[in-house]
């Protein structure tokens, strides 16, 4: 079975992500390592490799791969890292995250999918990641400046905090846009300010909290 997987998770990072521009080799063989099937509900593992969003429960949901590649490559990531994850979600992408970066900060709004995110996590053996409940959209001023913000939910604006949070030639990826359609938005610190640029568009769930829409 689980070689099944593997060959599923080869033909994922084949057909879907380097068909469509995915080139970084540390993203894709992070995608090729991580078993994306842990991150659903066994009814939805036959499921867990194909080109579309799933249900995670909570009406929330796992980010179809390429749209994880996507976002992860924009990042560029070299392995030194400190990295903020807004919307723990499943906790995949904070797994794909862990793979390229020192450290990961994970914030989810919802207790019952950081719990179930954490078990996942810890049991595959990731220990250079840190999980709290909280609101996403104030980042986590604690442990500030990240090298790096990564946010799997739709944003009415930019978070400033997140922004803030950023150190000089940090990068943030965020979806911007109503709740039916967003823009996924590259921001980065730059010394004459903030540069933005576009990844083209997708749809997220709603980023719920100060600096997101309300709930």
């Amino acid at each position: 079975m689980n070689n099944n997987f593997q060959k599923a998770r080869d033909r994922m990072v084949d057909t879907q992500l380097v068909t469509r521009g995915i080139y970084d080799p540390r993203v894709l063989a992070a995608m090729r390592k991580v078993p994306r099937h842990l991150f659903v509900s066994e009814a939805l593992q036959s499921q867990a490799y194909a080109d579309h969003p799933l249900p995670i429960g909570d009406k929330q949901t796992i980010s179809q791969p390429y749209i994880v590649a996507l976002m992860t490559e924009a990042l560029q990531l070299q392995g030194h890292e400190k990295v903020l994850e807004i919307g723990t979600g499943s906790g995949y992408q904070t797994a794909i995250l862990a793979e390229l970066a020192e450290r990961v900060f994970s914030i989810e709004r919802l207790p019952s999918l950081l719990h179930k995110a954490r078990h996942i996590l810890e049991k595959l053996g990731y220990r250079n990641v840190v999980l709290k409940v909280g609101d996403g959209t104030m980042g986590w001023p604690e442990e500030a400046p990240f090298d790096a913000i990564l946010v799997s939910a739709g944003a009415p604006k930019v978070p400033q905090p997140l922004v803030d949070q950023l150190v000089m030639g940090g990068r943030l990826v965020v979806p911007v846009g109503d709740r039916l359609s967003q823009d996924l938005v590259l921001v980065e610190r730059v010394p004459e300010g903030i540069r933005k640029s576009s990844l083209g568009g997708c749809r997220f769930v709603d980023l719920i909290g100060k600096w997101g829409w309300e709930e």
